[in-house]
């Protein structure tokens, strides 16, 4: 089996906080639930385990497993689009026949059996994925998607992925909706200022040897979250520098943003 398809991504799995806190209490499940701007919602999960290898004459309790968390909505319809996107994440691109949480899982686990059972393997896979909420406001849903996994290789694969909706439409928000028409090019050159600046670079330091941009030309990607700081991007492992370097965070103040921001948008908020 292939590995599974994810971006080249940090091996990060803290939790972020929500920008405001969500009133927390315990259903009978025992499971999170929390309310707020009349998004209610409750964390739920699911674990799969492989069977035990019968090639294997040890004690060892070593299974490949597959652990998910995700949030539940009492919108059905964004409940739905959340596991689609989930799927979509975390699917081989040569397999996305899965269409729910448990199928993904499923698939998983019974690949990795498969090939257990004809090659001999012994090496156990796992499969991390957790979506957190981040912010949950009437006009916009901020997500945090992650995901860690193994299945075979020299290291594991990680995946962060943030995902800004519309909780009314579900529409998803995008960098271009937030900004003026035709200001890319400016937020481009707010942000390069602030990555030299964290990189320590000077203005005219070559990107060439240290760096993966196209072209050796800095450039933002689309993994962005609005936080209470200001609009924060994310670059994983391999997207912009080697494995070994991890995640590169990049945070523009609101204040940076007031020129190119487009108005009585997440990016303009009031005071």
């Amino acid at each position: 089996m292939k590995k599974l398809a994810v971006l080249m991504l940090a091996l990060s799995f803290a939790a972020c906080q929500s920008e405001k806190k969500a009133s927390d209490q315990g259903d009978s499940t025992g499971l999170s639930i929390h309310a707020e701007n009349d998004l209610t919602f409750k964390y739920d999960s699911l674990k799969v385990f492989s069977k035990p290898n019968p090639a294997v004459k040890t004690k060892s309790t070593d299974t490949t497993y597959v652990r998910m968390v995700y949030p539940v909505f009492s919108d059905q319809k964004l409940n739905q689009l959340l596991e689609q996107k989930t799927i979509e994440a975390i699917a081989n691109p040569d397999d996305k026949k899965a269409q729910s949480y448990q199928e993904v899982a499923d698939t998983f686990v019974k690949a990795y059996e498969n090939l257990r059972d004809t090659e001999g393997t012994a090496a156990t896979w796992f499969l991390d994925a957790e979506t957190k909420v981040l912010t949950d406001q009437p006009e916009y849903l901020g997500l945090e998607h992650s995901l860690v996994n193994y299945a075979g290789g020299a290291h594991p694969n990680s995946a962060m992925i943030y995902w800004n909706l519309n909780p009314k439409t579900l529409q998803e928000i995008t960098l271009e909706s937030l900004i003026n028409e035709d200001s890319m090019p400016q937020l481009v050159t707010i942000a390069e200022k602030i990555f030299r600046k964290n990189e320590k670079l000077s203005p005219t330091a070559s990107l060439k040897d240290s760096y993966f941009f196209e072209n050796d030309k800095f450039n933002l990607n689309r993994n962005f979250t609005i936080t209470k700081e200001g609009l924060k991007f994310l670059y994983n492992p391999y997207e912009i520098k080697a494995y070994v370097y991890g995640s590169t965070e990049l945070i523009i103040p609101f204040s940076d943003l007031k020129t190119i921001a487009r108005p009585n948008t997440l990016l303009s908020p009031t005071k």
